[in-house]
């Protein structure tokens, strides 16, 4: 196939695969996203975006877009079940915890801002040969892949046949594609044995102000409800269990009101809107632990290939840097293919296998299971909460600005 006008195929419109479609773009490469979701996924919880994920979004320039979205609550509150505030943290020290090249962003918010850059009809600081808009596919899924020498035919569920000369699985923790090309998901899974369940709120519970994260924790359980204006809200459910994929089978209506229907505080009335809501994320806290992540020509990225989780909070940012390596990396090698995926995983893999170990090292800290964990983890906060060490951040903070 000719390098002139290189053809991709990625599987997922999400953080990984739009950041994938951008890049490659911007390479010179025409892309089909496909997405097996009807339409584009909205909300979702809120994310750190920094490190090499806030450097990659600089250079593909997404940056401004996204600092647009930036959230800094006004406080953060965090309760008892009778819903009396234990402590508070300011806003303005917050921001002072997580440092000048940091952004507090929600998933739906970053996949807001790279759809538009993807479908833009000239994309964002694009150097390569491509123009016009990357193509997605709404409601379509992954079928069959077959390789040859020169290419990769991928099989769509519209009975379709995409012939490509790179096929991306970016499909997330329960890739397709992964389990197409490299087997079952049972192998490569390892399971943190907790759950997370998100959705959007229509109004904000009584007992939370607007603008203020409040958020409580209690026998292995953390409930947290984001205020984001006036108009938006999200409820955030984070849970163990050891039995995670019979959670999941059960799915959020029947698991969530199983394990936060006694919790007390702003839970009944968060519960109660559950009934209604449109669309809700819920799925295991999981790790993918592969030995490669590629083979041929198909490879894997985000959380199809390593799936940090976020009790490491840098599967966002790890997902942009990846398609920002791999977009690089292909550049250097335009008509070796193998040598661009052994280079693209030699330089990502360190990073992402950290990130892996800091999860499972503080998966005990995120949900404690009794009240000295909970003071443990909380500890940190409590001291920026006083207000000499609060003072103290925030005029560091303007001091690096």
């Amino acid at each position: 196939m000719s390098t002139n006008r290189r053809r991709a195929v990625v599987i997922g419109a999400g953080i990984a695969g739009l950041s994938t479609a951008l890049r490659l773009r911007q390479a010179g490469w025409d892309v089909v996203v496909v997405e097996r979701t009807p339409s584009r996924r909205s909300g979702g919880y809120a994310v750190a975006f920094a490190g090499v994920g806030y450097d990659a979004a600089e250079r593909m320039g997404i940056l401004p877009e996204l600092a647009k979205r930036h959230l800094t609550p006004d406080r953060m509150d965090y309760v008892r079940p009778d819903g009396r505030t234990r402590f508070s943290v300011p806003g303005r020290t917050v921001r002072a915890l997580v440092g000048e090249r940091s952004l507090n962003l929600l998933r739906g918010d970053i996949e807001d801002v790279l759809y538009r850059a993807v479908t833009a009809q000239t994309p964002v600081q694009a150097p390569g040969q491509g123009s016009g808009a990357v193509e997605i596919r709404f409601g379509t899924s992954i079928a069959g892949v077959e390789q040859d020498p020169d290419g990769v035919d991928v099989m769509l569920s519209d009975g379709t046949v995409e012939r490509a000369d790179l096929l991306v699985g970016a499909d997330g923790l329960h890739s397709a594609t992964r389990r197409l090309v490299l087997g079952p998901e049972d192998d490569v899974r390892l399971d943190l044995n907790h759950m997370a369940g998100v959705f959007t709120l229509d109004t904000l519970p009584d007992g939370v102000e607007p603008g203020v994260t409040a958020s409580l924790t209690d026998t292995g359980r953390t409930l947290a409800v984001v205020s984001l204006g006036p108009d938006r809200a999200v409820a955030f459910f984070g849970y163990r269990t050891d039995r995670p994929m019979d959670e999941l089978a059960d799915g959020p209506q029947v698991a969530l009101p199983r394990a936060y229907g006694d919790m007390g505080w702003v839970a009944p009335s968060v519960l109660d809107q559950l009934t209604r809501a449109g669309s809700v994320y819920f799925d295991t806290i999981s790790q993918i632990v592969a030995d490669s992540w590629s083979q041929g020509r198909v490879v894997l990225l985000g959380d199809a290939a390593w799936c940090v989780t976020l009790f490491a909070g840098y599967g966002s940012a790890l997902a942009v840097a990846g398609a920002d390596a791999l977009g690089a990396a292909l550049e250097r090698h335009p008509d070796d293919l193998s040598a661009a995926l052994r280079e693209w995983e030699a330089e990502i893999r360190p990073e992402a296998e950290r990130k892996q170990k800091l999860g499972r090292q503080i998966k005990g800290l995120y949900t404690p299971a009794g009240p000295f964990g909970v003071w443990l983890r909380d500890l940190p906060l409590r001291l920026a909460s006083w207000r000499p060490v609060s003072a103290l951040l925030q005029r560091r903070l303007q001091l690096s600005s």
